[in-house]
């Protein structure tokens, strides 16, 4: 910066000192920068007193320190002024740790499934999404593990361990591609008998296992069954279907 010697506009003041007009104008309104008066001609002009003064304002506002502050920051004597400087380092050192906690909330909103459900479950959902079900039906199974989990989390624990399990069969992969392609058929279609059938007797080769798990809650059982219901009726047929099935052999 060259030396000021002589009287600047508002526009030659900002560009000496680096900053905007605006930020000139802020700093009159707040009382931070003295306003001279205007000339005969109209204009303010500035003298090095007002440079300089800009200057210190400019160095305060570049290392954080709020405006509000500035006045007494720079009214302050030495003792004062240092207090001063504590105060605002121990008042950004919150800031900083305020957004630290919010950027790990922002880190875990980008985490996906894993805001809403245990890891155990994103991973059955990512292997669901690795053989091709498509988003739409991942994101309904996710929906029902929120419900079942806060229902019933020990029992869902269990349950998503057996899913785990069972995934690595090719029936039951090929039965959740089949699900995910019959998701838009209708109620009535004559496919569904036969898809249920199938699930049927995957479930009693599995010994039970896949429905053991499922929560005692039977409200919950219910909501959950609604929800898929409301979003699939051939997928609430198929289900109604494997349960007359099931009561059909228990009248025998």
């Amino acid at each position: 910066m060259r030396p000021v010697n002589h009287l600047l506009t508002i526009g030659q003041l900002a560009a000496y000192a680096g900053v905007t007009i605006k930020a000139v104008r802020v700093y009159h309104g707040k009382g931070l920068l003295p306003e001279p008066p205007r000339d005969s001609s109209g204009y303010r002009r500035y003298g090095a007193e007002h440079a300089i003064q800009l200057v210190k304002i400019k160095t305060l506002v570049d290392a954080g320190v709020p405006l509000a502050r500035i006045k007494d920051v720079l009214g302050a004597g030495p003792d004062r002024f240092a207090a001063a400087i504590d105060e605002i380092d121990a008042s950004l050192r919150r800031r900083a740790e305020e957004i630290r906690r919010t950027r790990q909330r922002i880190a875990h909103l980008r985490s996906g499934d894993r805001l809403f459900v245990s890891e155990e479950v994103a991973g059955y959902l990512d292997v669901l999404r690795e053989i091709g079900v498509s988003e739409r039906s991942v994101l309904l199974e996710r929906d029902l593990w929120v419900l079942l989990s806060s229902a019933a989390p020990d029992q869902a624990a269990a349950w998503i361990a057996d899913k785990l399990d069972a995934i690595a069969d090719p029936e039951f992969r090929a039965l959740n591609l089949a699900y995910d392609a019959a998701f838009d058929w209708s109620p009535d279609d004559p496919r569904l008998p036969a898809l249920a059938d199938r699930t049927r007797r995957w479930l009693a080769g599995r010994d039970g296992g896949a429905e053991a798990a499922m929560p005692d809650d039977d409200s919950m059982a219910r909501l959950a069954a609604a929800t898929a219901g409301a979003s699939s009726p051939a997928l609430l047929r198929i289900a109604e279907l494997i349960k007359s099935y099931g009561d059909a052999r228990s009248r025998r």
